[in-house]
């Protein structure tokens, strides 16, 4: 194994069946994107622009919470909810000028599928998105992919992934919950999965570990070494 981390002496647990991915930070390195239509928008309406940096650390929570942490005022911000509309529309439109998988994401899901696994994609990215996302870069590979929509809490609630297993009929003795941020963590934790953090996202190992995390990967490659018994 590469640089996987187990932390406190964990279990392990057999014959897995279900991958639930997080999107971005996860599968899609989808920051320029997110950057460009943030500032977008704060510039449409003359408001100061953020660095890559500084989006990374507002993103992981949907676009909502993103704009709240990038507009002066957050919410209270008269023009904010115009604002939110217009990243919404320029994402739409833009949101796969720079967005790509990382390295060694497709064939890992490729593999996963041959292996007979299902796979899902949780995402507080809006479901339109989402699934145009999904479609895009991973066409064949995803089973359900779920984003923030209208009745049905975001994550770190579980309505997602509880969602996910309802469609998918699985259990979750059966599943794991793979993601790179804090959300990801307490998401996994909400929902009784197991969680293994991914360290090419938007967060840093340090980060991740401060948040809880039990298994640490640094690979898409070793996914596949929990294929059939992951650390919980």
């Amino acid at each position: 194994m590469n640089d996987c981390k187990t932390i406190n002496g964990l279990k392990t647990k057999d014959n897995l069946k279900t991958y639930i991915f997080d999107l971005d930070g996860t599968l899609l390195n989808t920051l320029d994107d997110l950057a460009a239509s943030c500032n977008f928008a704060l510039a449409s309406f003359a408001l100061p622009t953020h660095t890559l940096d500084e989006v990374r650390m507002f993103v992981g929570d949907g676009v909502r919470m993103l704009m709240r942490r990038a507009v002066p005022q957050g919410e209270a911000h008269p023009d904010f909810e115009r604002i939110l509309q217009t990243f919404r529309e320029h994402y739409l439109r833009h949101g796969q000028d720079h967005t790509a998988p990382y390295p060694g994401i497709v064939a890992m899901l490729g593999r996963l599928r041959g292996m007979g696994k299902k796979i899902a994609v949780v995402s507080n990215k809006f479901d339109g998105a989402t699934k145009q996302l999904c479609d895009h870069y991973f066409p064949g590979l995803i089973d359900v992919a779920i984003g923030e929509r209208e009745g049905i809490r975001r994550k770190p609630a579980p309505d997602t992934v509880l969602e996910v297993m309802r469609l998918l009929d699985v259990a979750p003795d059966d599943c794991v919950y793979v993601g790179d941020s804090d959300t990801d963590i307490m998401t996994a934790r909400n929902a009784s999965l197991p969680c293994i953090s991914v360290t090419w996202g938007f967060r840093s190992p340090q980060f991740l570990l401060d948040h809880g995390a039990t298994t640490l990967i640094s690979s898409p490659e070793e996914i596949l070494e929990h294929r059939n018994n992951v650390i919980t």
